[in-house]
This record gives C-alpha cells, structure tokens and sequence, in this order.
C-alpha cells in the first residue's frame, strides 16, 4: 500500500511562495519515504469553499480533494501570513473539518512572509489551531521570508538544512507504518 504525503496551501494564488514551500516540502518527504506526494491550495476548493457552513455544502471535487487531505498519512501545511495570521480563506476550510479528524497525524507546519516580523506565526498561530485537533505537529516548522527564496522556490541554504531537518522528523510515523502489527503492539 502506497504511503501518502499530502500538502495543503493556504493561498489562493498561482504560482505563491506558499505553494512552492509546500511543494518542496512534499516533494523531498515523499522521496524520501517513497511515498505519493499531492499538493492542494484554496483554489482547488473551487467558489463553494467560501459558501459551505458543513462539508456537505462543498462541491462533490471539493470534498473529494478534503477527502484526500484527511486519510493522507502525513501532511504538510502551509500558510502565507496575512496581518500576523494565516489566511481567513484557509481557517474557514479548517473549520469544516471535524474535530476528531486529525488526531494523531504527524504534520509538518509552514508559512511564508516578506520578513522576520512573522516568523512566529508557525508557533503562535498555525501549533494552537492544530493542537486543538490533537494532531502530531512536528517540533520544526518551516518559515520562508522572501530572502530564503530564489525564482519563487526555497532556495537559501540555512533553510534548505531546516527542511531536512523537519522532514527527518516524520520518519518515526513512516517507520513505524512500515512495520507488521505485530512489532507495534509493544511499542
């Protein structure tokens, strides 16, 4: 059975920084746990995202792309900062899903911004709201200032040493899928 790492982008825009970030992430994770990555932004909620007041209000291709994003085996989740926050666009998707949802599914947090003045977003903002899921955030988050950015892709290399470190922290959730379940049950 195929592993999944599934990126989810705050932003609406094509091509962001967000995106490129999460598609970064996804990409190196993937390879390294040989494991099918996908990327997902707001757009690919299509105009319903906004309206919807439940799951079922979305368009059947939103709640499948939904879908996706919560059986995936990790995720990786990224947000550009808008005044000291996450997008309101995306905390209104993260009000849709279920509390029970995302319990225990590692996730590896990400933001972008101009400069170091947003730094603490993955800490403050982005920790809490999944901590209240009680999903596995991994300890390293990745911020990306535009100064990390070359061409619209991550590019500096005290940030590229932060990803592998970040990515590294999802091994013990790969490892240990990869095991029997009879090696688990004394874990």
């Amino acid at each position: 059975m195929t592993r999944t790492i599934i990126g989810l982008s705050g932003n609406l825009d094509r091509p962001s920084k967000t995106r490129a970030l999460v598609q970064t992430v996804v990409a190196t994770a993937a390879s390294q746990f040989e494991a099918a990555g996908t990327i997902y932004d707001l757009a690919d909620f299509g105009p319903s995202l906004g309206a919807a007041r439940r799951v079922a209000d979305l368009e059947p291709s939103a709640r499948t792309a939904l879908e996706v994003v919560l059986t995936a085996d990790a995720l990786v989740i990224g947000s550009p900062v808008y005044k000291g926050s996450y997008t309101g666009l995306f905390k209104h998707l993260i009000d849709l899903i279920d509390p029970l949802a995302l319990v225990g599914k590692p996730i590896l947090l990400t933001a972008t911004g101009g400069g170091d003045r947003h730094a603490l977003v993955i800490e403050h903002q982005l920790r809490p709201l999944f901590g209240f899921f009680e999903a596995q955030t991994l300890p390293t988050g990745l911020y990306a200032a535009d100064r990390d950015v070359t061409d619209g892709q991550p590019a500096s290399p005290a940030f590229l040493d932060r990803l592998g470190r970040a990515v590294g922290q999802l091994a013990p959730f790969f490892d240990r899928r990869a095991l029997p379940e009879v090696f688990l049950l004394g874990a």
